[in-house]
């Protein structure tokens, strides 16, 4: 079985890769950038070679096979292998997909109250909650940026810089509404009512991706309160920065330092303007392509919690866990992600063929 010629070019810059790192004549960030790419290709040319290996074996069992004594061991082993071929052979389909650029940024978190009044507010205390407990355990930084928060617990919005490996990759699929049944501590008659929070997962931009012209900044300094209206600190210190030419504005009081508070909503509006260019690119790219992973759309219900009932399902790939304490601990969260992540898969595969 002949290898494919894009898969041949792979193993080849492998090797080139492997003797250049080997020769200790690299300026460190040209070694840098190398491992990074080695790294990545390592095993999709691992995947290349189990492909090659057990074509090669095929092509020995057909061999093999012409012998009347081994035709029948053969013709087993050979339909083994027919069956495992496709399997690696889609698995280096979904390797080579095209990448997100944006999968191996970190991610900025917010979660808002939606509609639901109190109990939407301490839903997305929950919400945030189950992310921070969910990054815990995955071994990602978890850096709140600002919690605005009511008498009661609830969070009117927080927002939250998430660092590791692979972040953005995951966690973007959790950018939309998601919506909560159940009966509110404060409801006396026992009546089921349905609340929502909006999440948005934005991926954090570097300077690099994103050049911010003072003179497009509108900036207003202004005395931060807490809850109820009671003051924070006496200074003013909470800063809000508008950008004149998307009309994004973010506001930052949670730091004492207006300096502070100025850098972390410079970091937040950075990623909402990196975010909605991303955002024009997908729209037009994605015009004809709609997929059972829907639009995208942060105005679109994902997900709905429903207490009464323990179960949790995502109404995008119609999944339903009936198991949601552990999926609010964060603890069963990957069991909603990873079929999100296949059918995402399936759907780009899908198109490209």
């Amino acid at each position: 079985m002949a290898r494919n010629e894009k898969f041949a070019s792979l193993v080849a810059r492998h090797e080139e890769l492997t003797a250049l790192m080997s020769s200790g004549d690299l300026a460190p960030d040209d070694y840098k950038n190398m491992s990074k790419e080695f790294a990545e290709l390592a095993p999709v040319v691992e995947k290349i070679k189990q492909l090659d290996s057990a074509s090669r074996e095929l092509d020995d069992l057909a061999e093999l096979s012409s012998n009347p004594e081994m035709k029948e061991l053969a013709e087993a082993e050979m339909q083994e292998l027919r069956a495992r071929i496709p399997e690696i052979q889609q698995a280096l389909q979904i390797m080579l997909l095209p990448k997100d650029s944006a999968d191996d940024k970190n991610a900025i978190l917010e979660v808002r109250a939606g509609t639901g009044g109190d109990e939407a507010s301490l839903f997305a205390a929950e919400l945030f909650r189950m992310y921070q407990r969910y990054a815990e355990g995955r071994g990602w930084k978890f850096e709140i940026m600002g919690i605005s928060d009511n008498e009661l617990g609830g969070y009117k919005e927080a927002s939250a810089l998430v660092s590791g490996r692979g972040v953005f990759a995951r966690l973007k699929f959790e950018s939309g509404v998601h919506r909560v049944q159940r009966v509110p501590a404060t409801e006396s008659s026992g009546r089921v009512h349905t609340s929502a929070a909006p999440v948005a997962v934005l991926p954090e931009a570097e300077e690099v991706d994103v050049q911010i012209n003072d003179k497009d900044l509108r900036i207003d300094i202004f005395r931060a309160s807490g809850p109820g209206g009671q003051s924070v600190n006496t200074t003013d210190s909470a800063v809000r920065i508008t950008h004149l030419p998307t009309g994004i504005v973010v506001s930052q009081q949670d730091e004492k330092s207006q300096h502070k508070n100025r850098a972390k909503a410079v970091t937040i509006l950075r990623a909402r303007i990196y975010d909605h260019e991303r955002a024009q690119l997908d729209a037009a790219r994605a015009a004809d392509r709609r997929g059972q992973i829907g639009t995208g759309d942060r105005s679109e219900r994902i997900r709905t919690y429903n207490f009464p009932q323990g179960r949790v399902t995502d109404h995008r790939i119609n999944l339903t866990l009936y198991k949601i304490d552990k999926v609010v601990d964060g603890e069963a969260l990957d069991e909603i992600i990873d079929p999100l992540i296949a059918d995402d898969q399936a759907a780009r595969l899908a198109h490209i063929r």
